[in-house]
C-alpha cells in the first residue's frame, strides 16, 4: 500500500483509530496528526476525511476507551464473587484498565490548555454510567434499611469519585503495586459494606439467586 491509498483491508475507521491509538501511546495526548497519518501510512487530509479535525478524532478514541472501561467495569460488578472479592475485583478491574493503557487515560482524564471543554473531559460521561453502575449492583445485593435509595445514589457516587481521584494519583505517583492499591482501597470502603446485610435472593448473573447466609444458632443455655 502506497502513502497515497486508503487502508482496505480492515474498516478504515477502525484501522485510523488503531493507529492513532498506538501513536499515543508512544507520544501521549500531545500527538500530531502528521504521526498518526503516518503510523497509519496515510496522508494527512484522509484523517481529516473521517474525523472532521484532530478533536474529533481524539474524540473517537476516547469515546473506544471509555466504552471498554465501562464495560470492563460493569462485567465486574456482576461476577458471582463474594461481597469483599467483589470489591477488590471491580477495583483492580478499573486500576488495571488505566494502568494498561496510562497515555490514553491522560488523555481522557486532563484537558489540552485552551481546550478546557475537549476530549480531556471525555471521561465525565463514562464516570456518571460508572456511578450508576454500582448504585444499581448495590440496590439489588445489599439491605440498607429505610434508606437504602439514598445511599446507594450517594454510594455509587461517592465510591466513583474517590476512585478517580485515588487512581488518577497512584497512576502518577506509582507508590505501591496495583494490588497493594486495591487492598488500600477496598479496606476503605468494606467497613459499611461488611456491616450491611444481603437482600434475600440478591440477583446474580444468568437468573439464579444468592442465598443468604447462614446464622447460627445460639448456644443452648449450660452448653
Amino acid at each position: 500500500m502506497t502513502a497515497l491509498e486508503e487502508p482496505r483491508e480492515e474498516p478504515r475507521r477502525e484501522q485510523l483509530l488503531n493507529a492513532a491509538d498506538r501513536v499515543v501511546g508512544r507520544e501521549g495526548p500531545g500527538a500530531s496528526m502528521n504521526a498518526i497519518a503516518a503510523e497509519a501510512g496515510i496522508t494527512k487530509p484522509i484523517l481529516y476525511r473521517h474525523f472532521g479535525d484532530r478533536s474529533g478524532l481524539f474524540q473517537a478514541l476516547t469515546e473506544r476507551h471509555t466504552s471498554g472501561l465501562l464495560a470492563a467495569v460493569r462485567t465486574a460488578l456482576d461476577e458471582p464473587l463474594e461481597r469483599r472479592e467483589r470489591v477488590e475485583h471491580v477495583l483492580d478491574t478499573y486500576l488495571a484498565g488505566i494502568e494498561s493503557r496510562p497515555q490514553v487515560y491522560q488523555l481522557l482524564t486532563h484537558p489540552e490548555p485552551g481546550d478546557p471543554h475537549g476530549v480531556g473531559n471525555a471521561l465525565a460521561p463514562a464516570l456518571r454510567q460508572i456511578a450508576e453502575e454500582i448504585t444499581r449492583a448495590v440496590t439489588a445485593q445489599v439491605d440498607l434499611g429505610p434508606d437504602g435509595p439514598l445511599l446507594s445514589e450517594a454510594w455509587g457516587r461517592g465510591i466513583t469519585g474517590m476512585v478517580l481521584a485515588a487512581g488518577d494519583w497512584w497512576l502518577e505517583q506509582r507508590p505501591c503495586p496495583r494490588a497493594r492499591m486495591v487492598q488500600a482501597l477496598a479496606d476503605l470502603l468494606w467497613g459499611r459494606l461488611a456491616a450491611a446485610a444481603p437482600l434475600p435472593a440478591a440477583p446474580l448473573p444468568g437468573g439464579t439467586s444468592a442465598s443468604p447466609p447462614e446464622i447460627p444458632a445460639p448456644p443452648a443455655d449450660g452448653a
